[in-house]
């Protein structure tokens, strides 16, 4: 892959022979029912057919799974972390009919239509599954709860040995709901976007089960790495395989793509990262590419501006970058043959839409025409106008690149309005 070699309007040069791309701008409002694959019928009247999920690559392949792997495509694919939720009129709406989050994360009906609310608004290039990294907890022995002001709480968090008496293997029909509602999704939305799937990493799952829920410190998960290693590894080593199973449940459910979120991995310095997540995320990739080769995968770490170069390591196809990484470093440290997601700041859309244009025209621009999946540095914040999530996507689709830039090198890039 060649990228730009930077110009007005990225703060850094890659140093790297490429060419121009166009940018159509222009807030062109196109967004109908009519959109070929628009949800128009109740999920519970859905009849699930069955297909089979090939994990290889095809022409056709949703553009985002292409730009995933590297391939020339006509514009950056985009979609956004929290696409679904509370920033959405109808989404509070639902959430005043099921108030409890579990029952909307596990009811599969609830489930489908929550994913494709921003699909039928918006029309993202990705619809990735209403879901949490928590969910699968029970399915290998770990019950929790969500309260309302707490929010995760696991009663036994697991500090000594005994506590991993209680893991078992993953128990998949547990999760069917999962399964279930990425088949619908990817019924629903055909060819025209590609249905994400997720998982949190070993790292991030355990800090909730050692801490027994959410933390500011993660001292007593830090600490552990120091007073009981052995304990920690088992722990992390039975994490690392239930969680690649239920990455291939969800690709043979009918996830195009999957999204690796290492949330707290940020919090750890490089080094400690390097030992304690960076090797169970490896194995993750490795498993999963021996069933599905050809499903591209993404890593996501929020404060990973330390960890990019490590990050690459694991073997991921694309590397997410939060907002405080500027896409042109993110870009001359990665290197040409990795894909990357980002990373406009998700405050943005608080801005005057003329701004918000212009930041994703930088954004892109320091991208570079492959090997780019548009993305917020983190997901939606409450609050978000949906109005600017929506010029972010029309804006998103107006965008050209041009057709010379997949093939040819030039020594510098020209946008064009």
């Amino acid at each position: 892959m060649s990228f730009f070699s930077l110009t007005s309007g990225c703060s850094s040069s890659l140093g790297v022979k490429s060419s121009s791309f166009t940018v159509q701008l222009g807030f062109h409002s196109n967004v109908n029912n009519s959109f070929p694959g628009a949800f128009s019928s109740s999920p519970k009247r859905t009849k699930i057919k069955k297909f089979s999920v090939a994990c290889s690559s095809s022409t056709t392949d949703p553009l985002l799974v292409k730009a995933a792997r590297g391939d020339p495509v006509s514009r950056p694919p985009a979609w956004m972390m929290r696409q679904a939720g509370r920033y959405m009129a109808v989404y509070r709406k639902l959430a005043e009919k099921h108030p409890s989050f579990r029952e909307r994360s596990e009811t599969t009906d609830l489930i489908v239509e929550i994913s494709l609310q921003p699909w039928n608004a918006f029309h993202p290039d990705g619809v990735i599954i209403f879901s949490d990294i928590l969910t699968p907890l029970p399915a290998f022995g770990v019950p929790f709860d969500i309260e309302e002001v707490r929010g995760p709480v696991i009663q036994s968090p697991i500090r000594f040995e005994d506590g991993l008496k209680a893991l078992h293997p993953i128990d998949l029909e547990k999760l069917q709901f999962v399964g279930e509602s990425l088949k619908i999704l990817r019924q629903e939305v055909g060819g025209h976007a590609a249905v994400l799937g997720f998982v949190g990493a070993p790292w991030t799952i355990a800090t909730y089960i050692v801490e027994g829920g959410t933390t500011r410190t993660y001292t007593t998960m830090k600490s552990m790495c120091h007073t009981a290693p052995n304990l920690l590894r088992a722990l992390l080593s039975h994490l690392t395989n239930a969680i690649s199973e239920y990455i291939i449940y969800q690709v043979e459910s009918g996830a195009h793509c999957i999204q690796i979120f290492d949330s707290w991995g940020g919090q750890l310095p490089p080094d400690m990262w390097e030992k304690w997540s960076k090797p169970y995320i490896k194995e993750i990739v490795s498993v999963v590419r021996s069933k599905c080769p050809q499903t591209p995968l993404v890593l996501y770490i929020n404060g990973n501006g330390g960890l990019l170069e490590r990050m690459k390591g694991t073997g991921v196809d694309v590397i997410g970058l939060d907002w405080t990484v500027d896409m042109a470093d993110g870009r001359k440290r990665l290197g040409s043959d990795i894909s990357v997601q980002g990373n406009v700041d998700p405050a943005y859309l608080f801005s005057p839409l003329p701004a918000v244009t212009e930041e994703i025209q930088r954004v892109v621009k320091c991208a570079g025409p492959r090997g780019h999946i548009l993305n917020l540095g983190h997901g939606v914040l409450v609050g978000t106008p949906e109005e600017a999530v929506a010029h972010f996507f029309e804006v998103t689709k107006s965008l050209k690149y041009d057709s010379s830039s997949q093939n040819h090198a030039v020594e510098e890039s020209k946008l064009l309005v």
